[in-house]
């Protein structure tokens, strides 16, 4: 899920650096990939909940989910903190949000990363929690 989240705010923040007046319009509206993220996370979800005892299905649902995750996070720091124009993508309070909210994300998941490796491990051991 780390290099879904991650590699995705590298791929996204890359690409529109240099195409930055890229849009996605259905009919006359602008989809925000807020949206796009949303929709991953929703497709990714069920498929991440069922995927035990299924290593492929773990891992493909795990980096789905990060991307859709990440695509949301990303442009929610950016909607709250500017005006949502293509220019202000580019602010540095926009840039840093979403760096922020993908590092504390980031963070997150490591940390329950290691909680789970420690209670395995007392689990093994024998050794009361």
């Amino acid at each position: 899920m780390i290099l879904g989240l991650v590699g995705t705010f590298l791929v996204v923040r890359g690409f529109l650096l240099f195409s930055p007046e890229t849009d996605l319009h259905i009919g006359e509206h602008n989809v925000h990939h807020l949206f796009v993220g949303l929709i991953l996370i929703l497709a990714f979800q069920p498929l991440l909940a069922r995927a035990e005892g299924n290593l492929w299905r773990l891992r493909l649902s795990a980096l789905g989910y990060g991307a859709g995750l990440s695509l949301a996070l990303d442009e929610w720091a950016y909607l709250i903190a500017t005006d949502g124009s293509n220019a202000s993508y580019w602010l540095p309070v926009s840039y840093w949000g979403g760096l922020l909210m993908i590092s504390v994300a980031t963070f997150y998941l490591i940390g329950m990363d290691l909680a789970a490796a420690l209670q395995a491990r007392a689990e093994t051991s024998g050794v009361p929690e």
